[in-house]
Formats: C-alpha cells, structure tokens, sequence
C-alpha cells in the first residue's frame, strides 16, 4: 500500500513540476501575450467573464496566471493561487492590489469566503479536478458562484499545431473533457451547474470577420458544438433544512377592486411571517378603498398598499418589490389566475434549496377552457422554445405570472432592468433573462391556471407585446449566445 501511494504522489509531484517548468519559462512574456496580438482571444474570454460576474465582489481566482483575471472582474477584494511562482511574482507587479499565493489547486486550504471563484482555462492543466474543486468548499457561502472554462476536446488537433507554430503558449499534457465530464465533477465534489454556454468560434483576430462568426454564427443551433471554449456556471448544493424565512407577496393590480378580498383570504401564511403588499397602479374601481378596508378587517394579517407609478405592469411589480421587507418576493397577480393556494409549493423550493428563481409554468396541467387565448398558447410556446435555446436550460412558460427569488438577489438584479434591447412592460423576461445572467438555479414549478373570475385582462396589444417580446430575444441571444 505504502509503494502505491508513494507513485501517486511521485505523479503528483512530477505533474506539479512540469507545470512549474512550462509556465514560469515564460512568466515574464505573459502580460505582452495578454494585450498583443495573441491577446484577441482572452479579450474574448474576458467578456464571458464579465458577463456573468458582478464587479465590486470578493473575487477568488483559481490558477490565477499573471493576475489578468482578478483585474477582469473589478473586485472589491481579489486573491489569486498559482502553481507557478515566476507567475506569482509577475501577478505581484501586474497588480499589487491583489493578493496572490503559490499554492496547487489540489493544495489550497479556504480560510475565507468569496462570492465569485473563477477557474478559467484552469481544469484542463489540473492533476485531480474533482479534489481541486472540493477544497474549494470552505470558500463557499450559499450565494457563491463558481465560473469555469474550459477547451472544447475536438480542439485538440488545432490547439497543438496552434503551439507547434508559437500561435499559442505552450501548455501541459490538457486535460480534454466534455460538458457531461465537468458537471459530473462539479456534482461529485458537491456542487450543482446552473448555467452553461459555448462562446467563440474564431479564436484569432481577422478585422471584422472574426466579431461577426462570434457575435452571430457561433450561437447558432449545432455550429455552437463547434466553439473554442466551455463556460459553466455552479453553485454550492445547498443545505437541506435552511430553516423558516419571511415572505412578501407582491399583487400588482390595476381595476382588480372585487378580487382583493380573495387575494387576503386565500393566500396562505408561509415561514416565519408573511406580508402581504398591494400594488395599486392608479385603479379607477376603488381598488384601494378595497385594500383599506381589509387592513381593517383583519388587523391579524400584514397587508401593505403602495402606489405604483401608473406606467406598466414591470414598473408595478418592481414597486412592490422595493416595498418589501422579507426574505422572499414572490408575485401573485391580481386576477387571481394561478391561486394562491399554490404559493407554499413555492415557498418549499425556495427554502429547500430546490432552486432560487423559481417560475411558474402553466403548460403541465390543462387549463380551463376560459384561461388563455389559443394565439396566446401557441405564442408561448413559441417563446418558451426559444428561451430554453438562448439560456441553454429548459423555460416551459415565460409569461406565467408567478415568480419568486430572493429579496437580496432582487437587489441586484434590479441593476440589470432595462440592458436587454428595450423597456419590458411586464416584467417577466426582465427576470428570467436577469436571473440567468446572475446564475441563479433556475426551476419551473407546474401551477393551475384558472380562467379569469372578475374583471378583464390587461394584456391586450397581442402583435406589439410580441415584437417586444421578440427584440428582447434578439438581445439576450447576443448577450448569452
């Protein structure tokens, strides 16, 4: 046993050193490879990153090279591990706003935590990725997200010749794994994927050939299988029993004044308190004498009225998600189509850990025959398609109006609102599209969707919401795609 486990640490030695060897032989040259002509291709990478990570966090860079990566991020506070300590000492002059250590990935010991951890162009060089990605645990907190990029394998012949000609760095002996390969380590070293893209499709810079294969060919279905590069988005597999948190009930309603008493008696109570916030964008029905008038018969519930700003139904809906006070958002239109008494389904993924944007899908169970319009189904249908390619996850219905997240990851997505091409009126491709861009675990949740008892609905303009609708997707496939 004893001669067994001295070859595996002779391998891991060996292994150490040959990556020392390679990299810190052109330690020195790496900042002019960064922003030279072999710089196109991690400026590429760069935009990936960035995409997906907020500046201004704590920021871990795993395998941190000359320090370039950390500087991408704009972090509030950055650290950095590299094998190679000629890269180190490079990393140190680069940025000395940073902190940076010589230590293997499989070596590091977590004394603190981070928000973000970037393991970029890293697991292709690592000895053992899944222990590398498990002593990353202790600098996890729940909302902490891993970003992780790696070489598509059928590279391979291309990335070699790349090198042989001084196009390329010279590198290790790569590991070569596939998407099913990456989330399999990630699952195994207890975490869970919640987004993944394939970007850049031409590596090197030819003047405006190469903008154009990236930005528009290399999302395309299949020709997408063919990029350069993996980036896969995880996060720490939460703990079972998170305990009891507070919800706020956003209702957003306009001319809703004979559903508001349903709204209070049948929304149940969830966690340790919930609260109840009326929206009232400018009813003319008495809607808010309603809602009054409740607050005063049932002095035992926490019901809230704020004004909206009389605009749209997003502008509403973010109103009352500025107003809450709990742990939990959830929105539960006013009309009352998805009931209330589905809402605890919701709470329980939230607290469960199950997912931390969770949506509402009408397309499970059959509706009754008065709920939606057939050019409205068949609509979105279509969009449903069309999201779940764009954010590469399945999305079997983005209008379902009920959708929950937490309030602290409402407070940055909020700073998103408005960067997909065009104004939402109704918020829910706002959230969608936000939440996937933040990582958060998307999970549909299947509700009932009841016909409309009082009132009329407000969406009307169906070919206008449509081209909206459409221009959005347009933007978010530039953005993810």
């Amino acid at each position: 046993m004893s001669t067994i486990f001295d070859l595996y640490e002779r391998c891991r030695k060996e292994h150490r050193q040959e990556y020392i060897d390679v990299y810190d032989a052109r330690a020195e040259e790496r900042i002019s490879d960064l922003t030279g002509a072999k710089g196109y291709l991690y400026r590429k990478l760069r935009d990936m990153v960035r995409f997906y990570v907020e500046p201004g966090k704590r920021v871990l860079a795993v395998n941190a090279d000359a320090g370039q990566y950390l500087a991408w991020t704009e972090p509030s506070y950055g650290v950095g591990i590299e094998t190679a300590p000629k890269l180190v000492e490079e990393a140190r002059k680069a940025h000395p706003e940073f902190t940076f250590h010589t230590c293997a990935p499989e070596d590091f010991e977590a004394t603190e935590q981070f928000d973000y951890i970037l393991i970029l162009d890293a697991v292709n060089n690592m000895f053992d990725v899944q222990a590398a990605l498990e002593r990353l645990q202790g600098a996890c907190h729940p909302g902490t997200r891993l970003i992780i990029t790696w070489y598509n394998f059928i590279w391979k012949p291309l990335l070699r010749f790349a090198e042989r000609r001084g196009m390329k760095r010279p590198s290790t002996p790569q590991n070569w794994l596939s998407k099913a390969h990456i989330e399999q380590l990630v699952t195994l070293a207890g975490f869970e994927p919640t987004a993944h893209t394939r970007k850049i499709l031409a590596p090197y810079k030819v003047p405006v050939l190469s903008e154009l294969i990236n930005n528009y060919v290399a999302g395309l279905p299949v020709i997408n299988h063919l990029c350069l590069m993996n980036i896969m988005v995880a996060r720490p597999v939460p703990a079972v029993d998170r305990g009891q948190f507070g919800v706020s009930v956003i209702v957003p309603c306009k001319d809703e004044a004979d559903n508001i008493e349903a709204a209070v008696l049948r929304t149940p109570e969830m966690g340790s308190h919930t609260e109840l916030i009326f929206c009232d964008d400018k009813s003319t029905d008495g809607t808010p004498d309603v809602i009054r008038r409740m607050q005063q018969e049932h002095p035992d519930k926490d019901i809230k009225l704020v004004n909206g700003p009389g605009i749209c139904k997003a502008e509403n809906v973010w109103t009352g998600f500025n107003a809450a006070t709990q742990d939990i958002v959830m929105i539960l239109d006013g009309d009352l189509t998805v009931p209330p008494e589905d809402l605890p389904k919701f709470y329980n993924a939230m607290a469960l850990g199950k997912g931390e944007f969770i949506n509402g899908t009408r397309s499970v169970y059959p509706m009754r025959d008065d709920a939606m319009r057939l050019a409205n189904i068949f609509g979105n249908k279509a969009f449903s398609m069309l999201f779940s390619y764009i954010l590469s996850q399945s999305v079997t219905d983005t209008l379902c109006g009920t959708k929950v997240l937490w309030r602290e990851d409402w407070l940055r997505l909020k700073g998103l609102l408005g960067s997909w091409g065009i104004n939402d009126r109704w918020g829910d491709y706002e959230l969608i599209f936000g939440a996937a861009r933040l990582g958060l675990k998307h999970q549909d949740l299947p509700v009932r969707y009841m016909e409309r008892v009082n009132g009329e609905t407000k969406m009307t303009g169906r070919l206008k919401n449509a081209m909206i609708m459409l221009r959005m997707c347009l933007a978010a496939y530039r953005k993810f795609k």
